[in-house]
């Protein structure tokens, strides 16, 4: 599966996380230790804010370890809130708009995990997004789809509630009509001041998900950056984490009435 991480806090350079550390983006891409796919070279790609109310986007078919722009805009690109993702591919095409994070007015989104039979569902998970928001469908992910939905549902006002509505229906769906189909869903949303994680899955066991947090700032991984794992806390399955602007950073149950699989 994907690896991903989210950073919010103090400005810095990219390359601080995504490219620095000996356990960085760029090596889980070649090495993940905490995955179903130890590569993940169907693509990566960078969101950031800076200056303007929507984020930046780099996204890339080639793997992460074979571009050698990477390591430049890492190094030169400073921000106070950015995702960086680096792909393995559950059965879609290997394109630029299929590569994360997407993008949508000033949200932010990632996901590791996949939703169900993607053949049989899509479209049912694409009929959950409004005409207002599909216009901005340009790939034929799962995950864009699903980003699309929550925006669609209300998350620019209570991405939260939004989120719960839309994977409550993804639940439903995976095990409709006999099937026990798996949903995973570590993801990824911020719109540029705030930032939520959330490690949730369906008929399956979810997939890794980490916190560090010091001085106002945090970063979220799917797996630590290093090997000083004891400073790496884990997100709880059927948790998410909260890391609104100027306020501690909070963990909470998501989806409780749900089944969650358990670690």
């Amino acid at each position: 599966m994907c690896r991903w991480i989210a950073y919010r806090g103090e400005t810095i350079p990219l390359e601080q996380y995504v490219t620095a550390p000996a356990h960085s983006l760029v090596v889980q891409s070649v090495r993940a230790l905490e995955s179903t796919a130890s590569t993940n070279g169907d693509g990566f790609g960078l969101g950031w804010y800076g200056e303007h109310p929507e984020p930046g986007l780099y996204r890339e078919v080639r793997p992460a370890w074979s571009d050698e722009n990477l390591r430049y805009l890492c190094r030169h690109i400073h921000s106070h809130l950015y995702f960086a993702h680096v792909r393995a591919s559950t059965g879609t095409p290997v394109t630029r708009p299929n590569c994360h994070p997407f993008a949508c007015g000033r949200w932010l989104f990632m996901h590791n995990g996949l939703i169900g039979n993607w053949t049989r569902m899509r479209r049912q998970v694409e009929s959950l997004i409004p005409d207002e928001f599909y216009g901005s469908r340009v790939g034929t992910t799962d995950s864009e789809a699903v980003f699309l939905a929550i925006l669609g549902a209300g998350g620019d006002k209570d991405v939260v509630t939004a989120t719960g509505k839309v994977l409550t229906e993804l639940t439903k769906m995976v095990s409709l009509n006999g099937h026990q189909e798996a949903l995973r869903f570590t993801s990824a949303i911020a719109n540029g001041r705030d930032l939520y994680a959330f490690r949730y899955a369906a008929n399956d066991n979810a997939n890794s998900l980490y916190y560090r947090e010091a001085g106002g700032n945090v970063v979220v991984v799917s797996e630590p950056l290093d090997s000083e794992h004891a400073r790496w806390k884990p997100v709880p399955p059927g948790h998410m984490l909260v890391a609104l602007d100027g306020q501690p950073v909070a963990l909470e149950p998501f989806l409780g009435a749900q089944r969650v699989a358990a670690e």
